[in-house]
Protein backbone atom coordinates (compact mmCIF):
# COMPACT_ATOMS: atom_id res chain seq x y z
CA UNK A 1 0.00 0.00 0.00
CA UNK A 2 1.40 3.78 -1.16
CA UNK A 3 1.06 6.34 1.97
CA UNK A 4 2.02 9.81 2.02
CA UNK A 5 4.56 11.06 5.06
CA UNK A 6 5.59 14.33 5.96
CA UNK A 7 7.04 15.78 9.08
CA UNK A 8 6.90 19.25 10.07
CA UNK A 9 8.39 21.02 13.27
CA UNK A 10 6.11 23.67 15.18
CA UNK A 11 7.55 25.58 17.78
CA UNK A 12 4.13 25.22 19.43
CA UNK A 13 2.84 23.20 21.87
CA UNK A 14 1.49 20.05 21.00
CA UNK A 15 -1.94 20.74 22.90
CA UNK A 16 -1.95 24.16 20.73
CA UNK A 17 -1.15 21.89 17.34
CA UNK A 18 -3.52 19.83 18.42
CA UNK A 19 -6.36 22.30 19.16
CA UNK A 20 -5.84 23.52 15.73
CA UNK A 21 -6.42 20.34 14.17
CA UNK A 22 -9.12 18.85 16.22
CA UNK A 23 -11.13 22.39 16.76
CA UNK A 24 -13.84 23.68 14.24
CA UNK A 25 -11.94 27.12 14.65
CA UNK A 26 -8.33 26.25 14.51
CA UNK A 27 -8.79 23.90 11.50
CA UNK A 28 -10.90 27.17 9.60
CA UNK A 29 -7.47 29.25 10.49
CA UNK A 30 -5.41 27.42 8.05
CA UNK A 31 -7.42 24.14 6.29
CA UNK A 32 -10.03 25.09 4.56
CA UNK A 33 -13.11 28.60 4.72
CA UNK A 34 -14.40 26.70 7.24
CA UNK A 35 -14.47 23.00 9.18
CA UNK A 36 -17.52 22.94 11.30
CA UNK A 37 -17.47 18.96 13.15
CA UNK A 38 -20.83 17.31 14.41
CA UNK A 39 -21.20 14.18 16.27
CA UNK A 40 -17.88 13.21 14.93
CA UNK A 41 -18.18 14.67 11.81
CA UNK A 42 -16.19 17.21 9.94
CA UNK A 43 -18.09 19.39 6.96
CA UNK A 44 -14.81 21.01 5.28
CA UNK A 45 -15.86 23.72 2.82
CA UNK A 46 -12.93 24.85 0.62
CA UNK A 47 -12.65 28.19 -1.27
CA UNK A 48 -13.01 26.34 -4.38
CA UNK A 49 -16.87 25.36 -3.92
CA UNK A 50 -15.91 21.62 -2.77
CA UNK A 51 -17.30 20.25 -0.10
CA UNK A 52 -16.22 16.60 1.83
CA UNK A 53 -17.36 14.83 4.72
CA UNK A 54 -15.11 13.19 7.11
CA UNK A 55 -15.55 11.21 10.52
CA UNK A 56 -12.83 11.35 13.29
CA UNK A 57 -11.67 7.79 13.61
CA UNK A 58 -9.18 8.95 16.45
CA UNK A 59 -8.29 11.29 19.11
CA UNK A 60 -5.34 11.43 21.61
CA UNK A 61 -5.02 14.86 22.95
CA UNK A 62 -2.61 16.15 22.59
CA UNK A 63 -0.72 12.86 20.44
CA UNK A 64 -2.75 11.56 17.87
CA UNK A 65 -5.37 13.14 15.35
CA UNK A 66 -6.92 10.58 12.71
CA UNK A 67 -10.06 11.16 10.37
CA UNK A 68 -11.14 9.75 6.84
CA UNK A 69 -10.21 12.40 4.43
CA UNK A 70 -11.47 12.10 0.77
CA UNK A 71 -12.10 8.52 1.11
CA UNK A 72 -8.49 7.97 2.57
CA UNK A 73 -6.96 7.52 6.19
CA UNK A 74 -4.93 10.59 7.33
CA UNK A 75 -3.21 10.86 10.81
CA UNK A 76 -1.24 13.51 12.78
CA UNK A 77 0.92 12.09 15.47
CA UNK A 78 2.37 14.94 17.84
CA UNK A 79 5.25 14.63 20.02
CA UNK A 80 6.83 17.20 21.68
CA UNK A 81 10.32 18.12 21.09
CA UNK A 82 11.74 18.62 24.53
CA UNK A 83 11.82 22.59 24.09
CA UNK A 84 8.04 23.16 24.74
CA UNK A 85 7.80 22.60 20.51
CA UNK A 86 6.00 19.52 18.74
CA UNK A 87 7.46 17.37 15.93
CA UNK A 88 4.50 16.76 13.79
CA UNK A 89 4.19 13.52 11.64
CA UNK A 90 1.31 13.21 8.66
CA UNK A 91 0.82 9.78 7.86
CA UNK A 92 -2.08 9.44 4.15
CA UNK A 93 -2.76 5.78 3.55
CA UNK A 94 -5.62 4.05 1.01
CA UNK A 95 -5.77 7.13 -1.33
CA UNK A 96 -5.84 6.32 -5.68
CA UNK A 97 -2.54 5.72 -6.50
CA UNK A 98 -2.84 7.35 -9.62
CA UNK A 99 -3.68 10.79 -7.52
CA UNK A 100 -0.23 10.38 -5.41
CA UNK A 101 1.80 13.51 -6.58
CA UNK A 102 -1.65 16.04 -6.71
CA UNK A 103 -2.23 14.64 -2.83
CA UNK A 104 1.57 14.74 -2.01
CA UNK A 105 2.16 18.25 -3.33
CA UNK A 106 -1.60 19.01 -1.65
CA UNK A 107 -0.62 17.83 1.97
CA UNK A 108 2.02 21.02 1.56
CA UNK A 109 -0.89 22.87 1.20
CA UNK A 110 -2.14 22.00 4.26
CA UNK A 111 1.05 21.49 6.40
CA UNK A 112 3.19 25.02 5.65
CA UNK A 113 -0.37 27.28 6.35
CA UNK A 114 -0.50 25.24 9.90
CA UNK A 115 2.81 25.98 10.68
CA UNK A 116 2.23 30.05 10.12
CA UNK A 117 -1.12 30.18 11.83
CA UNK A 118 0.19 27.72 14.66
CA UNK A 119 3.68 29.62 15.25
CA UNK A 120 3.50 33.01 13.97
CA UNK A 121 -0.65 33.69 13.74
CA UNK A 122 -0.62 34.28 10.17
CA UNK A 123 -3.18 33.36 7.47
CA UNK A 124 -1.04 32.19 3.83
CA UNK A 125 -4.51 31.54 1.88
CA UNK A 126 -5.76 34.77 -0.39
CA UNK A 127 -9.74 33.39 0.29
CA UNK A 128 -10.06 34.08 -3.15
CA UNK A 129 -12.29 32.23 -4.95
CA UNK A 130 -10.90 32.95 -8.32
CA UNK A 131 -7.80 31.73 -7.64
CA UNK A 132 -7.81 27.93 -6.94
CA UNK A 133 -5.60 24.86 -6.31
CA UNK A 134 -6.77 23.86 -9.73
CA UNK A 135 -5.63 26.47 -11.22
CA UNK A 136 -2.26 26.38 -9.69
CA UNK A 137 -2.08 28.52 -7.11
CA UNK A 138 -0.93 27.29 -3.62
CA UNK A 139 -2.54 29.89 -1.75
CA UNK A 140 -5.89 30.23 -1.98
Amino acid sequence: MQQIVWRLHLRAAPEDVYDMLATSGGRARFWAESAEESDGVIVFRFINGVTTHSRVLERLRPHRFVLDYFASRVGFELEPDGRNGTDLTLTNTGFDPTEFNEIHAGWLNVLFPLKAAVDFNIDLRTHDPSRTWEQGYIDQ
